[in-house]
C-alpha cells in the first residue's frame, strides 16, 4: 500500500462497494448505478483513477442487463483498486486490464 493512503476513504468507499454487492441481485439498476456513480465521483475527487475505469465497465455490464457473478467480479476488482494506493499510468493500465478481462461477456 502506498505511503499517505487516506484509510478513512478507503474504509468510506469499501462500505459504499460492499453495500452495493449486498444489494446488487435485488436492487434497481439506477440505483445501483446512482451508488457507482457516487464512487466514482469520489474517487475522481480523490485521485483514485484506478477504480474510475472499473466502475464505467461495472456501469456497462449492469446497462446491458448482467446480474451475479460478473458483477460481483467487478466490485472485488474495484474494492482492490480503491486499496491500491497507486495513482499512476501503470496502475490504470493493469487495472484496465484486469477489468477488461473480468468483465468481458
Amino acid at each position: 500500500m502506498a505511503t499517505g493512503q487516506n484509510w478513512v476513504l478507503t474504509s468510506e468507499l469499501h462500505q459504499r462497494i460492499d453495500s452495493i454487492a449486498t444489494r446488487a441481485a435485488r436492487a434497481a439498476t439506477s440505483d445501483l448505478a446512482a451508488d457507482l456513480d457516487a464512487i466514482r465521483r469520489i474517487a475522481m475527487a480523490n485521485g483514485l483513477t484506478p477504480a474510475v475505469c472499473i466502475v464505467h465497465a461495472i456501469e456497462s455490464a449492469l446497462a446491458s442487463g448482467q446480474r451475479g457473478p460478473m458483477i460481483a467480479d467487478g466490485l472485488s476488482l474495484l474494492r482492490d483498486a480503491v486499496a491500491c494506493g497507486r495513482t499512476d499510468s501503470r496502475a490504470d493500465a493493469a487495472f484496465a486490464a484486469a477489468c477488461s478481462i473480468r468483465l468481458a461477456s
